[in-house]
């Protein structure tokens, strides 16, 4: 439900294997989760043509999250956190490929702003629309129509 979210809120980070298994980390070190991220803002990294970076991305975000960097006690909320594993992977990956690293506000801009923002007008929308005495009722499946 979108009703819960505020908008000024943080949210969790993490990133998918190609299997769709969320790497994630917090308090207590590295998690792997195949559900609770239902309701997640996906943000694309990999161009689809990158067939070498893909087939090695499970491998690296495996080895990546194994270091020691991500043990438990050294969590810190503000400063080594979720977004700080995100984007440390990805640095790696991007150093791995002779390319320049992002800083936290230029990966910020570029990836997460312009999908945020597109998930706020939704919410926004929906918030609108329920407000208001309107229905928001899903389309059924095409293999219930049959």
């Amino acid at each position: 439900s979108f009703r819960g979210y505020d908008g000024k809120s943080d949210l969790h980070v993490g990133i998918t294997n190609s299997n769709g298994m969320v790497y994630n980390y917090n308090e207590e070190g590295i998690q792997r989760a195949e559900t609770g991220w239902e309701q997640c803002i996906s943000i694309p990294l990999v161009q689809p043509d990158a067939f070498g970076l893909l087939q090695q991305w499970d491998t690296l975000l495996e080895e990546f999250s194994a270091g020691e960097a991500w043990l438990p006690y050294r969590y810190e909320e503000h400063d080594h956190n979720c977004y700080t594993y995100a984007l440390a992977f990805i640095n790696s990956v991007l150093t791995a490929q002779g390319k320049q690293q992002m800083s936290k506000s230029e990966f910020t801009e570029k990836f997460v702003i312009p999908q945020t923002k597109k998930a706020s007008k939704y919410i926004t929308l929906h918030q609108e629309l329920t407000a208001n005495d309107f229905y928001i009722v899903p389309l059924p499946d095409q293999e219930k129509q049959c």
